[in-house]
């Protein structure tokens, strides 16, 4: 029988939705999930499957994302279902000395953060990458930085969430979030009915601002646009997540001495071996509003600048390529967050690349919000309001 009410209801059935719905139904509340397509079919299926350190801000970022990749280890004893987790760590090289210059600073910061960095020579990547450009001079490394494939991720999230009882309403359309008079939060129109609630979770990703917008907010969610090539299995080129020192420029929007037509669409080397034994190429940075369609010039440039990094692979077939929507905030933070505007209503999207390494700690930090419960961070700078306040995360230097 069709139950027409929830402790909870979440809009979203990506990996930031499963996790909330894991955490939220683990601690015995009464979870519905409404997704308006496919568990898991929009930008989490769409990326790579990283929990990285190594190119978050020094400091709470970072931390943020060390104490995911702790939840995520602790996961794999957890879920139902395994999920191709590894923990390998992962590098950044560096094409000039102006980049190992500012690699070691940032290395440094990282340190004085209390995480483990460390730099990397010429020989390190020499031992390590026989198929490596020669000409690059070194980098640095996070020992930390593990792996999953995000699909079976977000499925084991959603499987398990379901034995804890939490529903799972696909191909379902939120109409609007019902308020009272007081503007307090008193459930959700769906396309197949009212789900009555009064606590209500905006995790719809690149669709969290329409969302916020139907109740009067104003989101600064914007997509941003990311290719992805899938290489054929090979010659075994490397183990573990490599790119290069310029993609954290092109994250934080600085600006890299590199050919204009890669810094125009933020082209820069990301390697991601996977369980199957082939590889993930990436990366790109584009605003063109919701468009995902892949764009084989930008497929092109990313090839490029994989082989200019990796010579070997212009001999490697690539199977496939394709492109998500990462939904960017101004500051490069996601908002987790209460809205007092309306009681009841929550916030968990703005991630942009980073939705599979902060998965983990955003839906246990919800959870918590809504048990009233000591969060596992500090959620102050994640805060929806601080863009109201001007309490925004400063700058990132790189």
């Amino acid at each position: 029988m069709k139950r027409d009410s929830a402790e909870v209801v979440i809009i979203g059935g990506g990996i930031i939705g499963m996790a909330i719905a894991y955490y939220t139904a683990k601690l015995g509340m009464d979870v519905a999930v409404v997704e308006r397509g496919e568990i898991g079919g929009g930008t989490s299926s769409k990326c790579d499957g990283n929990i990285l350190a190594i190119d978050k801000d020094p400091g709470f970022d970072s931390q943020m994302s060390l104490k995911s990749q702790q939840l995520i280890a602790a996961l794999v004893h957890e879920l139902d279902e395994e999920f191709e987790y590894r923990a390998p760590g992962s590098i950044l090289v560096c094409e000039s000395e102006e980049e190992m210059i500012a690699a070691e600073r940032w290395v440094k910061r990282q340190q004085e953060a209390g995480l483990p960095f460390h730099m990397l020579d010429r020989n390190d990547l020499r031992e390590e990458w026989p198929y490596m450009a020669d000409d690059l001079l070194g980098g640095l490394e996070c020992e930390t930085d593990s792996t999953v494939n995000p699909v079976l991720l977000t499925y084991s999230l959603a499987a398990t969430a379901r034995r804890h009882g939490a529903r799972m309403m696909t191909h379902t359309q939120v109409k609007s979030i019902l308020l009272d008079e007081k503007r307090r939060v008193r459930g959700v129109e769906t396309s197949t009915g009212t789900i009555r609630a009064n606590s209500v979770i905006i995790a719809a990703g690149v669709w969290s601002a329409i969302l916020g917008r139907s109740v009067g907010i104003d989101l600064p969610i914007e997509p941003r646009k990311g290719h992805i090539l899938v290489a054929s299995r090979s010659t075994n080129i490397g183990k573990r997540k490599v790119m290069e020192f310029g993609y954290l420029i092109s994250k934080f929007g600085g600006r890299r001495k590199v050919d204009p037509e890669m810094e125009k669409y933020g082209v820069a080397l990301v390697f991601e071996p996977t369980a199957s034994q082939n590889f993930l190429i990436g990366s790109s940075r584009q605003f063109v509003g919701m468009d995902s369609r892949v764009d084989q010039y930008v497929i092109r440039l990313i090839a490029e600048r994989a082989i200019r990094f990796f010579p070997v692979m212009e001999h490697i077939p690539m199977l496939r390529a394709y492109a998500g929507l990462r939904p960017w905030t101004p500051d490069h933070l996601p908002i987790v967050s209460s809205i007092d505007e309306v009681p009841g209503l929550y916030v968990a999207a703005g991630h942009e690349g980073d939705g599979i390494s902060l998965a983990a700690v955003t839906g246990k930090a919800v959870s918590e919000m809504l048990s009233e419960s000591p969060t596992c961070i500090p959620t102050e700078p994640l805060r929806y309001d601080r863009f109201l306040t001007g309490r925004v995360h400063q700058e990132v230097v790189i």
